[in-house]
């Protein structure tokens, strides 16, 4: 076969430091597309962004040759900067780590629409359940002492 053919969904989750409400509804559109044009300078599809004022959800179609936790890394760090650069926000951050999962092609458009719904989600889920749940639905393995 001269060619290879992949089908690489990802949904990458992750928070403003210490779980903090300073992604502001003024510009967290913005920084939502900022995001998407990070994701096509890797040679990534955005297929979803969206979260709320402490957290992001991203689903993304990546090349083979991405290593997640780069792009997860480029992404935290670009969007700081655009935020740092471009809001009137000030010691905007990132939580350390992420969590990652695959998406079989079959679920994006659940995803995405999950994704969409953020907003509506988080008004009987908090961000912490709502990471437990994907944590435990994935047999993620995790530490309680890391999740806050």
């Amino acid at each position: 076969m001269p060619s290879t053919y992949i089908s690489l969904y990802y949904h990458l989750i992750f928070s403003t430091k210490l779980r903090e409400a300073t992604i502001l509804p003024e510009w967290r559109e913005r920084l939502h597309e900022y995001m998407g044009g990070i994701l096509r300078g890797l040679e990534g599809k955005p297929m979803g962004i969206g979260g709320t004022a402490d957290h992001v959800h991203v689903l993304a179609s990546l090349k083979a040759t991405h290593c997640l936790a780069d792009v997860a890394r480029e992404l935290k760090r670009s969007s700081s900067i655009w935020v740092a650069e471009n809001t009137t926000q000030t010691g905007f951050k990132w939580q350390e780590g992420y969590a990652g999962f695959s998406v079989s092609a079959s679920k994006v458009k659940t995803v995405q629409q999950y994704i969409a719904g953020q907003e509506e989600h988080h008004r009987v889920k908090t961000f912490r359940e709502e990471l437990v749940e994907f944590l435990e639905k994935a047999g993620v393995t995790y530490d309680e002492r890391y999740l806050d």
